[in-house]
């Protein structure tokens, strides 16, 4: 269940008419990505403790991706078959083994810059194009991301690495374990357990 995903995030209840006027920045996709993009490569340097990282990750991730969203898009047509206690618990894991398996790998680009190269309207939302700027000389890493407004501001609903997108990457990859599990949501919920369990202190 190990892929590159180049992810951060959060989801909010609440309805628009009684939040406060979003800033400019919040009501801007691309706004949202910079600032998103490069708080995420400053505090999550090679430097920084693995457990910090990690928790710093989960933060960003909740903040500024649709969690919820996400999580049950991942676990596909599963989600109706699990009961409503699983459903909980899926979410709060899927939360800590995304920030887990890919805090470490935003570690790679420890003091690299991300770059909008474009911005526009998707079927979906918006799509902002980026560009990760690496000290190494490195072609630069090219991901696009997809936002849905969400009162007065906007949430990344999934992440685009060379057209490959990591959320239906995730669905299949969780849909396997389901499948060697006899199709029951249970399987995979006690695989990230353990997986979470294995892995220390976070």
């Amino acid at each position: 269940m190990k892929r590159r995903l180049v992810l951060i995030g959060g989801c909010t209840l609440a309805l628009a008419r009684v939040l406060p006027a979003p800033s400019a920045a919040a009501a801007d996709p691309a706004a949202v990505i910079t600032s998103l993009g490069n708080e995420a490569l400053k505090v999550l340097g090679k430097n920084v403790d693995p457990n910090l990282r990690v928790t710093r990750f989960r933060e960003l991730f909740r903040k500024d991706f649709d969690v919820p969203g996400i999580a049950r898009f991942v676990l596909g047509r599963y989600w109706r078959l699990a009961t409503p206690a699983q459903q909980q618990e899926y979410v709060t894991l899927f939360t800590d083994y995304i920030a887990l398996v890919y805090a470490d790998r935003l570690a790679e680009y420890a003091g690299a810059t991300l770059r909008v190269t474009g911005s526009r309207p998707a079927p979906d939302g918006e799509l902002v194009s980026t560009e990760i700027i690496r000290t190494t000389g490195e072609a630069p890493a090219r991901i696009d991301w997809l936002l849905m407004p969400q009162n007065g501001t906007y949430k990344i609903t999934d992440v685009i690495v060379d057209g490959v997108s990591m959320s239906v990457t995730q669905r299949s990859e969780f849909a396997s374990v389901i499948q060697r599990h006899g199709g029951q949501v249970q399987g995979l919920i006690t695989a990230l357990r353990q997986k979470i369990a294995s892995s220390g202190p976070h």
